[in-house]
């Protein structure tokens, strides 16, 4: 049996990647599973300071396998029970939004459907300019998960957002970065190249900084009030003068030299 998510690590940085190449990376229940055990798990391990996530075989995932629902695999159990599981498996998307070390998909071929919401989850999208992206829930008739109607709404804003879910058009990795859906399009061919130097990039930052943007960022995206997240800046701010990488940085910019961060 191949691994359907297979994990390296360079240095600080995590790459995931999604193995199902035969179904485009389609999540199945094992494929959902491993993605969220090790997104949690690179959450709160202090040796993973970015994490990568990918596809094999050309392309990054195509969301749920329809296959499997035409099957009609699960559709047995309780309603109930069905929901309990898929919110359990959409922790995934919340892992990757959210702990506090930046996240970076990798896009390439197809992405659609759940798989887009993965991406969307991320801080950062690098994608070939000739991927095609597609919210796509509608044409299978189902209305969407793993928080693609949050990320879309947030990014893109509400109508732009039902544009893209009730029409489901499918736009090319170039468009999408015009519509500022993706961080940056590149040649199919540099993906990987731009992808991974970015995550080198951020692994040798100041980690625990960065998770505290990402916090503060968080609270603003929720509507937090202006007095909360003023209070929250001011907090992780302070906190931050007492790092080591502070300290390195500021030593670095009075020696003229290029700060050496150790995440911590």
């Amino acid at each position: 049996m191949t691994d359907v998510l297979l994990r390296e690590r360079q240095d600080g940085l995590l790459i995931l990647t999604m193995n199902r190449p035969d179904r485009r990376n389609a999540l199945d229940a094992d494929l959902a599973r491993s993605l969220c055990d090790a997104t949690a798990a690179a959450a709160e391990d202090p040796s993973v300071r970015a994490v990568l996530l990918r596809g094999a075989g050309g392309h990054f995932c195509v969301g749920g396998d329809v296959k499997a629902m035409n099957d009609g695999k699960g559709m047995d159990l309780p309603t109930e029970e069905r929901m309990r599981s898929l919110r359990a498996r959409m922790e995934t998307s919340r892992h990757l939004h959210q702990m506090p070390k930046p996240t970076i998909a990798a896009i390439e071929g197809s992405v659609a459907g759940a798989g887009l919401s993965l991406a969307l989850a991320c801080d950062f999208r690098i994608c070939a300019e000739d991927a095609k992206i597609a919210t796509a829930f509608a044409k299978v008739a189902l209305s969407g998960d793993f928080g693609g109607t949050y990320f879309l709404s947030q990014m893109l804003g509400s109508a732009k957002a039902r544009e893209l879910f009730l029409l489901s058009p499918v736009v090319s990795g170039k468009e999408a970065a015009a519509l500022g859906l993706v961080t940056r399009a590149v040649a199919s061919g540099q993906v990987m190249e731009e992808a991974f130097a970015l995550g080198r990039r951020l692994a040798a930052g100041p980690t625990l900084t960065l998770g505290r943007i990402k916090q503060n960022l968080a609270l603003a995206e929720a509507g937090g009030s202006l007095e909360a997240c003023f209070d929250q800046e001011a907090r992780n701010h302070v906190l931050s003068t007492e790092t080591g990488d502070h300290r390195e940085a500021a030593a670095a910019f009075v020696e003229k030299r290029q700060p050496s961060f150790i995440g911590a």
